[in-house]
């Protein structure tokens, strides 16, 4: 396989930390981004000690000056960026009776915003070389809603709009944009809800389990694969069957 460039937004999380370490084990040269110093360098050293060695490039991925500074950042280290994943993501939780306009922008900025922000200096690299794989980190609850989410279910739900206009555009171009959706996954912030609660998520699942983060990072591998030069447009749903539609 050649060995690419990669960028992964949000890539010190959970699932970003997963997806960092598989496109790493294919071959690839692997940055993310960080805004908290003192986190991203424990989180170097961890990655380090198992072998991984990532390029952390601070950056603001809500702010588009900040976004495009980081990237010409990781090309000035590694060199053109030919994978894209955008999965950087917060939440701000509450009904929307109830939810701030702050807690509304918060959510969009960081989840849908950020999407065009990071992008857009990576794009027309991508059109020039004639090659570029882009993936958006979407959620099960932009396909179905949640309680309390209106502001997250909106910014998921938007990502894959924003996959499936991007991809007509570029289809002719050697470049393919895609969307994954995860279900429910055992990342720190899955686990830091109280077991009851996980409980009845999971007996609401088909497979009776949460899903591991390196069972999305896999999907997020087989889609920047040269041999799925075909595949664009695409929502994977990864939910072990939670929501189910065609």
């Amino acid at each position: 396989m050649t060995s690419r460039v990669a960028l992964v937004t949000g890539g010190t999380g959970g699932i970003g930390t997963a997806i960092c370490r598989k496109l790493a084990d294919q071959g690839h040269r692997v940055a993310t981004n960080y805004r908290n110093e003192e986190k991203a360098r424990a989180w170097e050293a961890q990655m380090k000690s198992e072998g991984y060695e990532f390029t952390l490039v601070k950056g603001d991925v809500t702010s588009p000056e900040d976004a495009e500074a980081m990237v010409r950042a990781v090309e000035a280290a590694l060199g053109p960026i030919e994978i894209l994943v955008n999965n950087a993501g917060i939440t701000r939780d509450t009904t929307f009776h109830k939810m701030t306009a702050q807690q509304w922008y918060d959510v969009i900025n960081t989840n849908l915003n950020s999407v065009f922000n990071v992008t857009r200096p990576v794009i027309e690299g991508m059109r020039e070389r004639k090659w570029g794989r882009i993936i958006q980190i979407s959620s099960i609850n932009g396909l179905k809603g949640q309680y309390g989410q209106a502001n997250y279910a909106a910014a998921k739900a938007g990502m894959h709009g924003f996959t499936i206009s991007l991809a007509r555009e570029n289809a002719k171009l050697g470049i393919t944009v895609n969307t994954v959706s995860p279900g429910y996954v055992a990342t720190d912030m899955v686990m830091a809800v109280p077991e009851e609660v996980r409980a009845k998520i999971a007996a609401d699942i088909p497979t009776g389990r949460l899903g591991k983060p390196e069972e999305i990072a896999y999907a997020v591998a087989f889609l920047v694969d040269e041999q799925a030069a075909w595949i664009t447009g695409s929502n994977l749903d990864i939910n072990g069957g939670h929501h189910m539609g065609w």
